[in-house]
């Protein structure tokens, strides 16, 4: 955050005494933050919810236990900020994506479980929709795929014996709203993750509706992000209602957290996988090879990405740890790449469970190949890392090649960041500038600004007060398209067995 000491209220981009408070509510569980009149975090509070996994390796999260979580966490970061609950202006919300679930109109008793969104029960869905998949890729600008919220919804109608005039269907920020506020309303980002969001003409598309079996009664009101979606005492917490006035998902969030407003403008947030997300201005791009979505609304004016989503970046490092002991934790990984033999030719391809964006092959299997005698260790671990920086620049080039779209710098965000090999290695294949947010919660701190500037708690400004630490590429161009050919080599053994 930035150091707000010493600087003049322009500076630091206030405009009125008062704290935010952030609710980042994730795929394992829900944070609370409270941020202050100058943006800096006071005081956070993390619980964990039970993550259900099926025999038939179905993924659930319970949405009740899910707000409970919500309100108890709140309450705790409250209480350790140390300051008056009432000088709490308003509530940001950032929430996991594509996680969907069903719930009474009346009473707002969930049909069942939530579905998350790692969850593929809705495949057989899916398939049952083939010959509308380009259709449905032209309005939504996502690939059918049971990855999406509208499988997901449709597989709870198909398997709840319920009456759909009379339900709720949405996603965890949706579901948010409705409890704490009563509204039933999500905004732009989350709709369009949804696969029933037409973003040419940004409203529901009945058609596709149609198609999974959903009413369109049964979706919530779209609004800006920066939206009142309702006002809130967080059942008690507050002295007096807030409003929540800034909804967002977590991914369009850190891009928001990062500064990345305006088009040709990019950020990669290094997790578990990794999701690389451009800001494209005011009117939609389509590609082949990454989705299409809505970055935000604000005051009645939208913003489009293009998005390419990794499903191994972090979890490749995981699986060094816990499945081959070549260490003992991540912060290894790193000293042990800078030491290896840098002319050394072994490549890790990470298709544990297939390859995401931009190659689109489901059923590909992880290949270690290009091995030598001198092959050891640091060699294995320094290919494992720069795995997670090629398939960051592979979505990049696509983008390029279909769009014609380039980023002058990338931003940088998650875990991954602190691991100084990785970043220069992503730096020099991208021949690019990569700004690396010197803290690591951007979901909270997107949502948290969006609310404190629809609220006039912050100026804008303070987004260009992020500090970053800045990685400059060194690598030779013949080095470079070395190194790049042997990666291409390797995917190919993995697209083309």
């Amino acid at each position: 955050m930035p150091d707000v000491k010493n600087i003049s209220n322009m500076k630091r981009g206030f405009m009125q005494e008062g704290c935010i408070l952030a609710i980042d509510q994730s795929t394992s569980g829900t944070k609370a933050l409270v941020f202050n009149s100058g943006g800096a975090i006071i005081s956070r509070y993390d619980l964990a919810h039970e993550q259900k996994i099926s025999a038939e390796g179905w993924i659930s999260h319970d949405p009740v236990e899910i707000y409970r979580n919500t309100i108890e966490a709140a309450g705790a970061a409250l209480k350790q900020a140390g300051t008056d609950p009432a000088s709490v202006c308003g509530i940001g919300i950032s929430t996991q994506r594509e996680t969907a679930l069903v719930w009474q109109r009346c009473g707002g008793r969930p049909v069942c479980d939530a579905v998350v969104w790692q969850c593929t029960r809705g495949k057989e869905i899916c398939e049952r929709l083939k010959g509308s998949d380009e259709m449905i890729r032209e309005r939504t600008g996502l690939r059918l795929s049971p990855y999406f919220s509208a499988a997901k919804i449709a597989w709870i109608l198909e398997h709840n014996n319920t009456h759909r005039e009379e339900l709720c269907a949405g996603t965890i920020d949706t579901w948010l709203v409705y409890k704490l506020t009563g509204n039933f309303r999500t905004d732009f980002s989350n709709a369009s993750r949804t696969q029933l969001f037409n973003i040419k003409t940004l409203s529901w598309d009945r058609e596709i509706a149609a198609l999974f079996g959903i009413a369109p009664a049964m979706l919530a009101e779209v609004c800006d992000s920066n939206s009142n979606f309702g006002m809130t005492d967080l059942e008690g917490l507050l002295p007096r209602p807030v409003p929540v006035h800034g909804v967002l998902g977590d991914s369009h969030a850190a891009l928001f957290g990062q500064g990345c407003l305006e088009k040709g403008m990019g950020k990669v947030t290094y997790g578990t996988g990794s999701s690389v997300m451009i800001n494209v201005g005011e009117r939609p791009v389509f590609c082949n090879n990454v989705v299409s979505s809505l970055a935000w609304g604000i005051n009645g004016k939208v913003h489009y990405v293009l998005e390419g989503n990794i499903n191994y970046s972090g979890a490749v490092i995981k699986w060094l740890i816990d499945d081959v002991g070549l260490i003992s934790s991540s912060k290894e990984a790193g000293k042990l790449a800078s030491g290896a033999n840098p002319q050394d030719t072994c490549y890790l391809v990470p298709a544990f469970s297939g390859l995401g964006a931009p190659y689109w092959k489901s059923d590909a299997k992880a290949c270690l190949c290009g091995m030598s005698r001198t092959t050891g260790k640091a060699e294995i671990v320094k290919a494992a890392e720069e795995s997670i920086a090629w398939q960051i620049a592979d979505v990049l080039h696509s983008v390029y090649e279909e769009s014609g779209i380039t980023l002058k710098e990338l931003r940088a965000d998650g875990g991954a960041t602190k691991d100084e090999y990785l970043m220069q290695f992503q730096s020099d294949i991208l021949n690019m500038p990569l700004g690396v947010s010197e803290h690591e919660e951007l979901s909270a701190t997107g949502a948290a600004y969006m609310a404190g500037i629809a609220l006039g708690i912050y100026k804008p400004v303070l987004l260009d007060a992020v500090k970053r630490k800045q990685y400059l590429p060194s690598m030779e161009k013949e080095e470079r398209e070395r190194r790049r050919k042997g990666w291409l080599d390797a995917l190919r053994l993995v697209m083309d067995p």
